[in-house]
């Protein structure tokens, strides 16, 4: 029960103190589960990052499941979800109640662009911490290129973007140019 209950507590945490939704939480994920609670390594968030694009609903979340899961089997998963789920559906049900009596405050939304400057840097953040461990040679660089100027130049889903490069990663490591 102990185990559940960290596992809850600790995604509970990070829900409670990160905003701007999950792409913001990516650093505190990254910090939390993999330096501090050495629950994943640093390949296995990645892929937890890149699955949770992937599927329906928000990325911070679906890696409290992946890791949850991972720690504890499907009652782990559900405890890690719930802990990160919780304090954000408090928050926002106490800022529902609020914000029409605030909202047309200059104070508050100057605070509203304030923390979203704030988001924009928690991301940069994350990706430059992706970056040092993704794109660690030349066709990971190429790669990466590839997907970034699709994503500038196409309105494609991300899906598309994820199946590709693991195409591509497939591809290359059965060509004998690329291993892993």
């Amino acid at each position: 029960m102990h185990e559940y209950l960290e596992l809850f507590f600790t995604f509970a945490k990070m829900g409670a103190v990160t905003f701007g939704g999950g792409y913001a939480m990516l650093p505190i994920l990254q910090r939390e589960i993999v330096e501090s609670k050495h629950w994943v390594s640093e390949a296995e968030i990645m892929d937890y990052y890149a699955i949770g694009q992937c599927t329906p609903g928000i990325i911070a979340i679906n890696v409290a499941t992946f890791v949850g899961k991972k720690r504890k089997g499907i009652p782990g998963g559900i405890a890690a979800t719930l802990g990160m789920v919780f304090p954000s559906l408090i928050i926002i049900t106490l800022i529902a109640s609020l914000i029409h009596n605030f909202s047309d405050l200059v104070w508050v939304q100057n605070a509203f662009a304030g923390i979203r400057v704030c988001v924009c840097v928690l991301i940069l953040n994350a990706v430059i911490k992706l970056w040092k461990s993704a794109v660690i040679d030349k066709i990971t660089f190429v790669i990466f290129a590839a997907v970034f100027i699709g994503s500038i130049f196409l309105n494609l889903s991300p899906v598309l973007y994820v199946v590709f490069s693991a195409t591509a990663g497939i591809l290359l490591s059965v060509l004998g140019v690329h291993k892993a």
